[in-house]
């Protein structure tokens, strides 16, 4: 998959930005990630253009990963599903100059990075009902009370996400914080269009396709729960 192919310039989708998917945190690059950025974004970067539309290539599943941190999950997933072609996005530029490098080292031709708001893209780059999948794992939970209302999941935001999947499309959340987690099952649950896939009406076993990050692990060996939801688009 290379940008050409991922890029469709027939189609431009004009909105309103309502709400920022991030607060940007400064962090220091290494060489190696500096390198990536200078080197490697013209390969395996996409630039925010609100003039063009993002898609998939040759009509493959096509995954939009939200934050994806330092990318490592991220690879895995792409490198297990080569007839999918994945998206990222993330705003910590030393993430992506690591997932750069891994994209690079494992020599996957179906993903794609991005540095900007995942607000403007989705309103701006990508068209209405065409993905087959949004990935959220692991977003800033906001804990503090007077913090909530910065939570990316929220009403707005989750019913973007349903105009932008197709019917049958998934958005699959995790969290390792059990409050977020309740929050993130009441604005689903309340949302216009979905359907939730767990049993029980609420979480679910984590699915084999989601990697177990190393920040996870570590959660899991203090004890720490995490919970993952997944909705479809009805």
């Amino acid at each position: 998959m290379n940008e050409q192919s991922m890029i469709n310039n027939n189609e431009n989708i004009k909105s309103k930005r309502t709400i920022r998917s991030f607060v940007l945190r400064q962090g220091r690059l290494t060489k190696g990630q500096q390198q990536a950025l200078e080197n490697l974004w013209p390969v395996f970067g996409i630039d925010y253009n609100p003039n063009v539309t993002i898609g998939s290539n040759n009509n493959k599943p096509f995954v939009l990963e939200i934050g994806f941190g330092m990318g490592a999950s991220l690879v895995e997933m792409a490198k297990n599903a080569p007839t999918k072609d994945f998206l990222g996005i993330e705003v910590h530029k030393p993430g992506v100059g690591a997932c750069l490098m891994a994209i690079e080292e494992n020599q996957l031709s179906n993903l794609k990075v991005m540095c900007h708001d995942a607000v403007e893209v989705l309103n701006n780059m990508i068209a209405d009902h065409s993905l087959d999948k949004v990935q959220i794992y692991f977003p800033d939970p906001w804990h503090k009370a007077r913090h909530n209302k910065r939570r990316i999941i929220q009403p707005e935001f989750v019913q973007l996400i349903q105009r932008k999947l197709k019917v049958g499309g998934m958005l699959h959340l995790a969290t390792d914080w059990q409050h977020y987690a309740e929050h993130m099952l009441e604005v689903l649950t309340q949302a216009e269009g979905f359907k939730n896939l767990s049993s029980t009406g609420d979480y679910i076993p984590r699915p084999e396709d989601r990697p177990i990050t190393k920040f996870e692990k570590r959660g899991q060996n203090l004890g720490h729960g995490v919970w993952d939801l997944q909705f479809i688009k009805k």
